[in-house]
């Protein structure tokens, strides 16, 4: 199954999916591993207390962003795999940072907490049939299909790994 067109998700999430390059969702899934294997971890403790900004997120607050926004996609794609036709709320990202307590908690937890939820998610996407993948819904205002919402996944994460490398010169 090739990339999943324009409309299929939200406008505003297209500069993110274009930084996926795998036009199959598995393979899009497994290259974006060694992000979550070894870049991660590879990353020195003393550094992720920092944003690379007055203002900006920490590395640890950035991470788990990533690990909430997942989990929301998730949660999303599960709820329009299964029919549910109930519109779904938005998030406000700085809020749920600044009530993450990220900063209180150590790298390597933070790394296996991101390692525990994409293995979550490959289950989840894994386990839709090619109907399910198709269904669609709406969330914040936006209709997205499951499909849709695998490779913004991906692509989500994709665009925070190329944010650490380049705004925190890490990598």
């Amino acid at each position: 199954m090739a990339k999943p067109p324009k409309g299929t998700y939200p406008a505003y999430f297209e500069k993110y999916i274009d930084l996926v390059a795998e036009d199959n969702m598995e393979d899009a899934f497994a290259n974006q591993q060694a992000i979550i294997d070894d870049f991660f971890p590879a990353i020195d403790e003393a550094r992720t207390n920092e944003g690379y900004a007055p203002g900006k997120w920490s590395l640890k607050e950035l991470l788990q962003h990533v690990i909430d926004t997942e989990r929301i996609f998730s949660y999303r794609a599960l709820c329009f795999a299964r029919g549910d036709q109930q519109e779904m709320a938005g998030f406000d990202e700085d809020s749920y940072a600044q009530n993450s307590n990220a900063n209180e908690r150590s790298w390597k937890s933070l790394c296996d907490e991101m390692k525990a939820v994409r293995t979550s998610s490959l289950f989840l996407f894994k386990s839709f049939t090619e109907e399910m993948l198709q269904r669609k819904g709406i969330a914040n205002n936006n209709p997205a299909t499951v499909y849709a919402l695998a490779f913004v996944t991906v692509a989500h994460l994709a665009h925070h790994a190329r944010i650490i490398k380049e705004r925190y010169d890490i990598g």
